[in-house]
């Protein structure tokens, strides 16, 4: 085995593309993200005859979008977020 390849198997060691401050931000965002979809379930009548009005209910109109656009946003915000920022060490 040559320099080259030594250097190169050297390098190629297990390196994650984020950082654990990222997967962090990104399991909130997914834990918003999966609130929300809960939040709006439900509400649903089963004799399609039958109205039911609960399907507009606060909870399912304003709540469970906003949250799931709040985790929307702390994904992007996970995705952007540079881990490496002031660590001074290389």
């Amino acid at each position: 085995m040559n320099m080259g390849e030594q250097k190169r198997k050297e390098s190629a060691k297990a390196e994650f593309v984020f950082g654990k401050k990222n997967y962090k931000f990104m399991l909130i965002g997914l834990a918003f993200i999966a609130i929300g979809f809960i939040l709006m379930s439900g509400g649903g009548s089963d004799d399609p005859n039958v109205f039911d009005p609960s399907i507009f209910s606060f909870r399912r109109i304003r709540l469970a979008p906003t949250l799931i656009l709040i985790g929307f946003a702390i994904e992007v915000y996970a995705i952007l977020l540079n881990p490496n920022k002031g660590d001074s060490k290389k």
